[in-house]
């Protein structure tokens, strides 16, 4: 597929269209990121011709945004990955996604909960038997956790965002926006059932787009007996297409629950959360009912 020789050289709005094209190239990115990397799963996906995924998939190699990795010789078959330049391009798809869900799905109005029976709920429950990619965060001790191989039954609870009192977190008008409030008390509950999911070998995380010294404030304040993870690059955001909104220039994450079983799949969701203080009680019940389920409890 030729790319546009843009006029406007010095506008990086239309240098970058150059380079993205069309909105199929969008959603190629978009399910990429998603973990389908191999092209019959992409065909599949997105219902575009294979002439004209081709092109797209060979545009975007060329171009910079896309790795292609040979994972089978005889037949010569390829898998195609982001590349540095490409995963700077999932805060951009996030900004999409927020806009389009606020103000062409919704009513132009900000909230940092789910609404019951949304497309965004729909999203979030779509993602149960999807594996999470190879994604790794940084902890707010300053670890590395890759969220494909934890190893072990996990918890990630998705929150808009938790501060230390002395610290200058919460942007103005925080206390307005529906569902933003309950961070700390969702954080305190986790930690007042740790020993009953330590009891059930099942890990828990909380994560938020917060950068890891803010979230290690909070930890030390709240004294939490687990790590808090930071998608402040919105990788996670990004790939599995979770709910987002923007507050105070920064965006930040919908309130949702994810199981993951040791293998990196999401076993079950908790979204909406409607209760931020019974929320990790109701969570402990999913994971009872799945590792039951899976055989790993007698």
């Amino acid at each position: 597929m030729r790319r546009e020789d843009l006029s406007d050289e010095d506008c990086g709005i239309a240098q970058s269209l150059g380079v993205l094209r069309d909105w199929w190239t969008f959603l190629i990115v978009r399910d990429v990121a998603g973990g389908a990397t191999r092209f019959d799963a992409l065909q599949s996906g997105l219902g575009i011709s294979r002439r004209a995924l081709s092109e797209r998939l060979s545009g975007l190699v060329d171009d910079g945004v896309l790795d292609r990795i040979a994972y089978s010789q005889r037949p010569l078959r390829h898998e195609y990955v982001l590349t540095a330049k490409g995963e700077a391009l999932l805060p951009v798809l996030v900004a999409l996604q927020d806009w389009g869900a606020r103000h062409v799905l919704g009513d132009g109005s900000v909230s940092a909960g789910i609404t019951l029976g949304s497309a965004e709920a729909h999203r979030v429950g779509e993602l149960v038997g999807q594996s999470v990619p190879p994604i790794t965060l940084t902890g707010h001790d300053g670890i590395p956790v890759g969220l494909s191989s934890l190893g072990s039954w996990a918890v990630l609870f998705c929150m808009p965002g938790a501060w230390a009192p002395a610290a200058q977190g919460y942007s103005p008008g925080w206390g307005e926006i529906p569902g933003a409030a309950g961070c700390t008390v969702e954080a305190k509950a986790y930690a007042a059932a740790q020993a009953a999911f330590v009891e059930r070998g099942v890990v828990v995380h909380g994560v938020s787009t917060q950068r890891p010294d803010q979230q290690a404030a909070f930890a030390e304040h709240a004294g939490l007996p687990y790590v808090l993870l930071s998608d402040e690059d919105l990788r996670l955001a990004g790939s599995l297409r979770l709910p987002t909104f923007r507050s105070g220039g920064v965006d930040r994450l919908k309130r949702c629950t994810l199981v993951l079983d040791p293998a990196g799949v999401v076993r079950a969701v908790q979204a909406p959360v409607t209760d931020p203080a019974a929320s990790a009680l109701e969570v402990l019940d999913l994971v009872d009912d799945l590792v039951v389920r899976a055989g790993a409890r007698p």
